[in-house]
């Protein structure tokens, strides 16, 4: 199955609510657009069923398919947006359902088990 299709079942499959809630998925960023945080090439596991709040680095199904990107709340409004400046035109403002989960863990490319990242959003 080519990386597109997989890509298009993923998006269909959380489009249609058809992913378990409790369930957790893992996916391998692609781009540069979350550097320094999230480098090309890494595997993000995702919590869709995580508390959405701010600040916190969310799955967003968006037009242009999925996008990993930080979650702004500015006066009950959602904005997602890249961390690299050099795509910080992204930025933009979404429905809270578009917000699929949330990024909980993250094993950097080419990273073993003690390289694993872990997000708790603690405040």
């Amino acid at each position: 199955m080519a990386d597109s299709d997989i890509k298009a079942q993923i998006e269909a499959q959380l489009a249609q609510g058809s992913c378990a809630a409790s369930e957790l998925i893992a996916l391998q960023v692609i781009g540069d657009s979350m550097e320094p945080e999230f480098r090309d090439g890494a595997i993000v596991v995702i919590d869709q069923d995580a508390v959405i709040r701010d600040r916190v680095y969310v799955l967003a199904l968006i037009e242009g398919g999925l996008v990993l990107r930080q979650l702004v709340i500015e006066e009950e409004r959602y904005f997602i947006q890249p961390l690299n400046e050099a795509y910080m035109h992204e930025r933009q403002e979404v429905e809270q359902s578009a917000l699929k989960g949330v990024i909980v863990q993250q094993t950097p490319p080419k990273g073993r088990r003690r390289d694993r990242i872990i997000y708790t959003y603690e405040s």
